[in-house]
């Protein structure tokens, strides 16, 4: 568990920075388009402060799939059901997504449907990338 929370920090810390990097990015086109012009003080600082706890989590619960004894499947679910936490709090809280029971349900939707897809896919490459390595020293 000690390693779990070491990892969790380094990583957690290492990508912390992404978040208000990828926010200052879609402010700029938000801007660009004429979508946002002028932002409060306090509503930037609060975007910035929690795109960063969001980034810090997102990369930190990755960690969750250095536990050996920690089965694929049970790691998937525990690091799908903490993004899911992590992202929809903090959308709804700066008011990135209107709190309506519609709204929470698209995106519940859409991001089981993408967390899925994401893990299938690395999953498949992992697996075929095995399989070559078996191939190979198989001869």
């Amino acid at each position: 568990m000690k390693s779990f929370v070491k990892e969790f920090l380094k990583r957690g810390a290492m990508f912390s920075v992404l978040g208000p990097i990828i926010l200052a990015i879609v402010y700029i086109f938000l801007n660009a388009y004429g979508v946002v012009s002028e932002i409060s003080v306090s509503k930037l600082v609060t975007e910035i402060i929690t795109s960063a706890v969001m980034a810090f989590v997102a990369a930190g619960i990755s960690a969750v799939n250095t536990i050996d004894k920690l089965q694929k499947p049970m790691a998937a679910l525990i690091q799908g059901s903490v993004l899911f936490i992590d992202y929809i709090s903090v959308y709804l809280l700066n008011g990135w997504m209107p709190f309506t029971a519609q709204a929470i349900g698209l995106f519940t939707g859409i991001f089981v449907v993408g967390f899925t897809l994401i893990w299938v896919i690395i999953y498949l490459a992992v697996r075929r990338s095995i399989s070559n390595l078996n191939t190979e020293l198989n001869g």
